[in-house]
C-alpha cells in the first residue's frame, strides 16, 4: 500500500471542546502514527504518517470535528512521510 503523510491545521472553536482526544482517538482507531496539539493562535495542527485512504477517512473526522467544536477551516499540506517519526498516535 502507499504511505502517505500530511499536516492539518484546524481553525474555529477548536480548542477547549475536546478535539485533540477526538483525533487522537481517530488516528488510534485508523491505526495512523501521528500527533495532534493546540497552537498558540486558537488552532488545533494534526500530523499524520499511515495509507493515502486512511488518511483520507482521517481528514473526513477533522472536518466534522467533536460535538461541541465548530470548525471553520482546514488546510492540508502534503508531507515527506520520513518527516514523521513517531511510533503511534499521540497528544502533544
Amino acid at each position: 500500500m502507499a504511505q502517505a503523510a500530511a499536516r492539518w491545521l484546524i481553525a474555529g472553536e477548536v480548542q477547549g471542546v475536546g478535539f485533540r482526544w477526538f483525533a487522537a482517538r481517530h488516528g488510534q482507531r485508523l491505526g495512523l502514527r501521528g500527533w495532534v496539539c493546540n497552537l498558540p493562535d486558537g488552532r488545533v495542527e494534526a500530523v499524520a504518517f499511515g495509507e493515502a485512504a486512511q488518511l483520507e477517512e482521517f481528514a473526513t473526522q477533522l472536518e466534522a470535528g467533536p460535538r461541541f467544536s465548530r470548525v471553520d477551516r482546514v488546510e492540508r499540506t502534503d508531507i515527506p512521510h520520513e518527516d514523521v517519526s513517531v511510533k503511534s498516535f499521540d497528544i502533544r
